[in-house]
């Protein structure tokens, strides 16, 4: 994976507790603009990781955290339902770190690691329409808007970008 400062990690067990404090110290943020992970995902918050590691294992996701210097998780960036040659990308950065660009270079960054480690030729990306912000980097990350799309409930534009 290209150099990055903060570091772009592929996720491993270790990570699961500034993961966590992550996701909790921004929940509320990441709630404002996608659904909300639940009660039960922090509850739970050992097992889901596990099961993250294990369905990496496979390789049918690619699971990716932003950290800094200091260890803290800044940002997330997955490929999932890899198959065939295509993902779906998401990411997320914490309402801290937002507005310095680390969210487009951490795409660019997993869109160099998707063609050149894992092989794929295709990144399908989805956001909602009133999410300017995730628009943005899309688009200055070389993704396309393809089709209008509804995520949950809400209107949102579909994304891919060729590898």
């Amino acid at each position: 994976m290209p150099a990055l400062s903060p570091a772009l990690q592929r996720l491993r067990a270790d990570h699961a507790p500034a993961l966590l404090a992550f996701e909790r110290e921004n929940r509320a943020y990441f709630a404002a603009s996608v659904p909300d992970r639940g009660d039960e995902y922090f509850a739970r918050f050992d097992d889901r990781h596990a099961a993250l590691l294990a369905e990496q294992a496979t390789g049918l996701c690619h699971f990716h955290v932003l950290v800094d210097e200091d260890g803290r998780v800044l940002g997330r960036v997955n490929l999932v339902d890899a198959a065939g040659g295509s993902a779906e990308l998401g990411y997320r950065i914490a309402e801290n770190a937002a507005g310095r660009g680390l969210a487009t270079a951490a795409v660019r960054a997993v869109c160099a690691s998707a063609a050149v480690e894992y092989g794929l030729r295709e990144l399908r990306a989805s956001t909602t329409a009133d999410n300017a912000a995730s628009q943005a980097v899309l688009v200055r990350t070389g993704f396309t808007a393809t089709d209008e799309v509804v995520l949950d409930g809400r209107p949102g534009i579909a994304f891919v970008r060729r590898l």
